[in-house]
């Protein structure tokens, strides 16, 4: 069975618990999604972040009278 972890790894913790999983090559492996093109659900381009902030404030504007 493959378990997918979230660890924080800004605090002491979690750098603990990620340098104790490396010591582990043979079952543990970490996937970068830079690497791997993959991207967690939930995230976004900075394109698409774009297009969606513009979205609003076109749409707040016009709903204002400001446009």
């Amino acid at each position: 069975m493959i378990h997918t972890v979230r660890i924080d790894d800004k605090t002491p913790t979690g750098k603990k618990i990620l340098n104790e999983l490396r010591k582990y090559s043979k079952v543990v492996t970490f996937e970068d999604p830079n690497v791997t093109g993959v991207i967690p659900e939930g995230y976004v381009t900075g394109e698409e972040f774009r297009k969606t902030v513009k979205e609003n404030l076109r749409k707040k504007f016009t709903e204002d009278g400001n446009i």
